[in-house]
């Protein structure tokens, strides 16, 4: 069946369109992109009222959690895809911290397997820099990416070995798949909780300092000219670390980065009254950090924008402080968040829809984020005028631990599509 999508205001960074067009699909696939009213009716087709969206290319997350195998009470591969899809995301890739943890091509078969019995979007994996995330041993990267893994990191806990740090970037180059860096310094952060500074001095809680990452994002850079390695920065939080990767980028070196909308938005007050729910790692931190990852996006240091989206079941952070699990819930507040990004004149509307499209795409070379003649049909329609109040337990993700509970903000999807087949649309 053809679908024809019109009226939309369309925005496609990769094709440089911005503007009212109409889009034909054709077997899941674009046939067609022309200013509106220069496509016909066609007999038979499905017709998508578009009239007062934006029509863009579907989102791309690039870090989430989707906890299968292992931890399905938090979130499974089908959960997270809905939740996803509700998002306007089409593409995500998760990240290798399951248990077993994916250093394997087994586990990264089961995962594409469980994938394609139950997701209804694109599931990209990321395989493990080191056996069992320990640190201690380079996993088979070759066999990994034989078996479709798209990167490597070790997230949820940094490679601190700087021996086996440089033979993943040598790795990383000869496979030409990036690197992808848990920046932080475990020494520094050891029994922490949240920023240190003033508010957890306030609350009495162990802080983690800016340094643990800034010392971490050094170390990875000076590893890059000899290596000629890809270095990926993941949820960067310091200000300083953003000059750093700047600094690195006017060099040549390969670095890219990528910001989580809770370190744009959120600085570590939203603690204050011990809400779990802010509780992340890397922490919230100061509103300097935050000014400076805001002139990062402004500028382009920093290239996309990713959720790393953690799901954690009630009991996991209806605990003390100290001892709830570091993660927030955000592909469904992803857009609405980023918007403000846009009220606020830090990035055009249309440099968002770049760092949640075609961006994420074209560092992980995929063939992706592009609503171009004949590639997939993977669309997200949103309003980005619906103000409405954000409630956590509406979101379609298992586990519902957001910070952002009764903001109210604007930008809502409307309907996600994958290869042409609605897998979201909005009540």
């Amino acid at each position: 069946m053809q679908i024809l999508i019109k009226g939309g205001h369309l925005i496609d960074p990769a094709n440089k369109k911005n503007g009212q067009f109409d889009l034909l699909i054709s077997k899941g696939k674009i046939e067609a992109v022309e200013p509106e009213g220069k496509i016909k009716d066609i007999p038979g087709a499905d017709i998508i009222d578009a009239k007062g969206a934006i029509v863009t290319p579907g989102f791309c997350d690039m870090h989430v959690h989707f906890r299968e195998p292992g931890h399905e009470y938090k979130e499974t591969i089908e959960t997270g895809s809905q939740s996803a899809a509700a998002g306007g995301f089409t593409t995500v890739a998760v990240m290798p911290n399951t248990s077993p943890v994916n250093d394997n091509r087994s586990v990264t078969e089961f995962i594409l397997s469980q994938a394609k019995e139950t997701s209804n979007i694109n599931i990209l994996p990321i395989g493990a820099i080191t056996q069992g995330l320990r640190g201690e041993t380079l996993s088979d990267m070759g066999e990994l990416k034989e078996a479709g893994c798209i990167g490597y990191s070790d997230d949820g806990r940094p490679v601190s070995n700087s021996e086996i740090m440089r033979r993943a970037l040598e790795y990383s180059k000869m496979f030409d798949l990036p690197c992808i860096q848990h920046s932080e310094v475990l020494e520094l952060t050891q029994g922490g909780s949240m920023n240190e500074g003033i508010v957890s001095t306030e609350l009495g809680l162990k802080g983690m300092p800016t340094e643990a990452e800034d010392i971490m994002v050094h170390r990875d850079i000076c590893l890059l000219p000899k290596t000629g390695g890809r270095l990926h920065v993941a949820h960067i939080s310091s200000g300083g670390s953003v000059d750093l990767v700047r600094q690195a980028k006017a060099k040549g070196l390969a670095v890219t980065c990528e910001v989580a909308p809770h370190h744009f938005t959120l600085t570590h007050d939203a603690c204050r009254g011990y809400d779990t729910n802010a509780k992340m790692s890397p922490p919230l931190r100061t509103e300097s950090d935050l000014d400076m990852i805001k002139e990062g996006m402004r500028d382009g240091t920093i290239d996309i924008i990713a959720t790393d989206h953690a799901p954690h079941d009630r009991v996991d952070k209806q605990v003390e402080f100290s001892k709830a699990c570091f993660g927030i819930v955000g592909l469904e507040t992803a857009l609405p968040l980023t918007l403000k990004m846009v009220d606020e004149k830090i990035i055009s509307l249309e440099r968002a829809i770049d760092m949640l499209t075609f961006q994420p795409n074209q560092l992980f070379k995929l063939n992706k984020g592009s609503l171009g003649i004949g590639k997939a049909a993977d669309i997200t329609l949103f309003d980005e005028k619906m103000e409405y109040t954000i409630d956590p337990s509406q979101f379609r993700s298992r586990s519902k631990n957001s910070p952002y509970k009764g903001w109210k903000v604007r930008g809502k999807v409307l309907r996600t599509l994958v290869n042409g087949k609605t897998v979201f649309k909005c009540n």
